[in-house]
């Protein structure tokens, strides 16, 4: 096989809490060598040169939470799609949620899904297997190492995987050995607040009132007592898209993130809008969680920069315009986000709330860290050349022209960021250039070091 060879010279590379000025060869899939501004760059042979100069390098951004609705939901999104659109938005990798169509929650299922990763995906890709009330022998057959974890919807869902059964929660945490990332929003809770509502205001409940229905309480509630059920059972458990001040108290930062058991993620929809939002963008932002108050979004903020939380996510989740419509009972939950969220989260570095090598270690490093991903995340010599040239000063306005969602609509439509993606390498490959994704390049699966 012939040796392909790419130098990325000049870049202001942000990695491990470190920007400095250097050079990265890369050498088929990975990287070759590191040098630094003062090194002598000597390359003999064939050799493609990027001239990076006034740009900035940074390892690819991993999602742990996305939904690209295939198998069964593709007329909203699906792998090739929105695989496209992450590497657009500097995604390298990303790890897709099980409610889908029929629902990832057999081995067969799930070996479907890697399959179909396989034969669309651009970018490199993991999925979750689900728990349900019965499927524990599934679970159990799972191999760690060729499976990012097990989804738990865990006191709510919005489709048909919620468990709720006790015995099989109680057996879940104390027998599965690897991650279970958990949904937490007490059910019962959410039920009473609806019927509340509906008492006061009718059928025809204001997008307003989302987060007084799927309250603080609610997320809470279950939080707690996920992580009551992980302490008892010692089970490594990571709480997805937390949305509140008080889950705060749950998490701590204590040790480093390898040696943690119960982590947090947060995404960036709870950290850039709050509840004043909805009056202008009404069911644009309607999530589950909910987006909160502004009081909670800076307790987000702050636990980002505390390591109290430990990663930030996008929750990717699109559906079709017409199925945002309506009241708060009728319209869709979730929203795309995956190409705008390295723009997004870098917005908010300028603007002071995060630094820069905060976003890259939330967004990049930690992913890598906290689900053990074999060779990924960083930029390291031997590892995977998944990088990412971003211009910080090249700023676009979001519009329908440049949305690659299948949905065809985002939340960010007229914002403008000041930083763009410029070029992203999977695998060493160069899958995205300037606006232009090469549609031969395809990512691989993950493996994780257990």
């Amino acid at each position: 096989m012939s040796i392909s060879r790419t130098l990325i010279s000049n870049a202001t590379i942000i990695n491990e809490n470190r920007t400095f000025t250097g050079s990265v060869l890369l050498e088929n899939e990975l990287i070759k060598t590191i040098y630094e501004s003062a090194d002598s760059v000597d390359i003999q042979g064939d050799c493609a040169e990027v001239d990076a100069t006034g740009l900035c390098l940074i390892p690819g951004v991993i999602d742990d939470q996305v939904h690209f609705r295939e198998p069964g939901l593709t007329h909203k999104g699906d792998i090739y799609t929105e695989s496209k659109a992450a590497v657009a938005g500097g995604v390298t990798t990303y790890m897709d949620m099980p409610n889908t169509k029929p629902p990832a929650v057999t081995l067969e299922l799930l070996e479907d899904k890697f399959s179909l990763g396989a034969e669309k995906s651009f970018a490199n890709y993991s999925f979750f297997m689900g728990a349900s009330n019965d499927n524990l022998g599934e679970l159990r057959k799972l191999d760690a190492r060729s499976v990012c974890g097990v989804k738990l919807f865990m006191g709510s869902s919005t489709g048909n995987m919620l468990v709720d059964n006790e015995d099989t929660l109680s057996a879940l945490f104390a027998e599965i050995p690897f991650l279970i990332a958990a949904h937490c929003e007490d059910e019962q809770t959410i039920q009473n607040n609806i019927a509340y509502y509906r008492a006061k205001l009718g059928d025809d409940i204001p997008i307003q009132y989302h987060p007084l229905i799927r309250s603080a309480e609610a997320c809470y509630k279950s939080s707690s007592k996920a992580v009551e059920l992980a302490s008892k059972y010692d089970a490594r458990l990571h709480i997805l898209h937390l949305s509140t001040a008080k889950e705060m108290s749950l998490f701590d930062n204590n040790k480093p993130l390898r040696e943690k058991r119960i982590t947090a993620e947060v995404c960036v929809h709870h950290l850039w809008f709050s509840d004043k939002d909805y009056a202008r963008y009404g069911n644009k932002i309607k999530w589950n969680p909910a987006i909160k108050t502004a009081a909670d979004r800076e307790a987000l903020i702050s636990a980002v920069n505390s390591n109290k939380i430990d990663i930030v996510a996008t929750d990717h989740a699109p559906h079709l315009w017409q199925e945002k419509e309506g009241s708060v009972l009728q319209a869709a939950s979730g929203g795309p986000l995956i190409q705008h969220s390295l723009s997004a989260m870098l917005q908010l570095a300028k603007e002071g709330y995060f630094t820069f090598e905060k976003v890259i270690e939330k967004m990049c490093h930690a992913p890598a860290d906290l689900f053990r991903i074999d060779r990924r995340g960083y930029i390291r010599e031997g590892y995977y050349a998944d990088l990412v040239l971003v211009d910080m000063n090249k700023p676009y306005t979001v519009s329908k022209d440049n949305i690659l969602y299948k949905c065809g609509w985002s939340p960010f439509e007229g914002a403008t960021f000041d930083a763009s993606v410029q070029t992203t390498w999977v695998n060493g490959q160069k899958v995205f250039d300037n606006g232009i994704v090469d549609e031969n390049v395809r990512g691989k699966r993950l493996t994780f070091d257990v």
